[in-house]
């Protein structure tokens, strides 16, 4: 598994593209350059700015989520404000800002950030200073900024809604991350990571990885993450079955069908296993149409393969009793 060096842990995969988002990591990590992670939802954009912060942590990290300012407290979340500010302003608030001096301030989804508060963001950037709202006087803060979006801020700068001259100062390090369909050497270490998180000894089926591996994720890394977390919850046994996948992945198994076989079973229910490839027509002793009892042999043969002889996993994989599964066994006269 390919991970950042020690004490950032939290990227995590093998293609060839998170490798270099992990190597470009350690280059920058020690520096104070500002940093705009580019991605799609769900991609990882704040695992990967707090592994930058990680790496070489100084000071604190605070995250800044700009699709939640709204409203008009926005200001006053930033930059804090005075006792008196406004109505129900009580007593002094330190806002995000000022809470960052020293440390890492994290912009998540900076493109939703309103055109008056990025003015004053840049005068942030630049002056190293601001002013809570209903002060007098500036106050300063200085920070590493860590930037994060799935807008093409190069785009919205046409069109008007992000400043040209904060995009700037923005865009000094660029790291873009991929989207998980496009790096699906990725899925079995991260599948291998949230069950070390979130599972107690919970293996995935053989079908499993083959719909995992099928799906698209348009919900990335995330949707993932929260794939293992149902699956496990839902599930007591230690062996994650294709019926314990949440109904987008059952969706995903019925669209991809001819990837798979139905494996006849007993009162367990019918098990979806990886399909055995048809014998060729022309091939000496072969026919074009297996028998129920040869596809079914051949499922009991792939099971017990699998599971090196365990015969009771191999009993559970395939969705059947123990008893039922050495009956089978002496009915094919097959020695394990």
């Amino acid at each position: 598994m390919m991970q950042a060096t020690e004490g950032t842990p939290l990227m995590v995969g093998e293609s060839s593209g998170t490798r270099q988002v992990i190597r470009n990591i350690d280059r920058i990590a020690a520096g104070r350059w500002p940093v705009l992670i580019l991605g799609e939802t769900g991609t990882g954009k704040e695992m990967a700015a707090r592994s930058i912060y990680r790496a070489c942590p100084q000071g604190p990290f605070v995250t800044i989520d700009c699709s939640s300012l709204v409203g008009p407290l926005m200001e006053s979340e930033l930059f804090g404000h005075t006792k008196g500010a406004f109505t129900g302003a009580v007593g002094q608030k330190l806002g995000l800002i000022e809470l960052a001096n020293g440390g890492t301030a994290f912009f998540d989804e900076i493109g939703e950030l309103p055109l008056d508060l990025q003015a004053k963001l840049l005068r942030v950037l630049q002056e190293k200073e601001f002013r809570p709202v209903g002060a007098l006087y500036p106050k300063k803060s200085d920070f590493r900024i860590v930037a994060a979006t799935n807008r093409d801020l190069a785009e919205e700068v046409e069109r008007g809604t992000f400043r040209r001259d904060l995009y700037y100062r923005l865009n000094v390090v660029t790291i873009r991350l991929s989207p998980l369909r496009e790096r699906k050497e990725d899925i079995k270490v991260l599948i291998d990571h949230f069950l070390g998180r979130y599972g107690h000894g919970h293996v995935v089926a053989p079908e499993v990885m083959d719909a995992f591996l099928a799906y698209e994720w348009p919900g990335n890394v995330r949707e993932l993450e929260n794939c293992i977390q149902q699956m496990v919850a839902m599930h007591t046994g230690p062996l994650l079955k294709a019926d314990d996948l949440p109904s987008s992945l059952q969706n995903c198994i019925r669209t991809q069908r001819p990837k798979f076989f139905i494996a006849t079973a007993g009162a367990g229910g019918p098990a979806l296993l990886p399909r055995i490839p048809a014998q060729r027509a022309d091939t000496p002793d072969s026919h074009p149409i297996l028998s129920l009892m040869e596809v079914e042999r051949r499922a009991i043969m792939s099971a017990l393969q699998y599971t090196n002889g365990d015969r009771g996993v191999a009993a559970n994989l395939l969705g059947i009793g123990r008893t039922t599964l050495y009956r089978k066994l002496k009915e094919y006269r097959v020695a394990v």
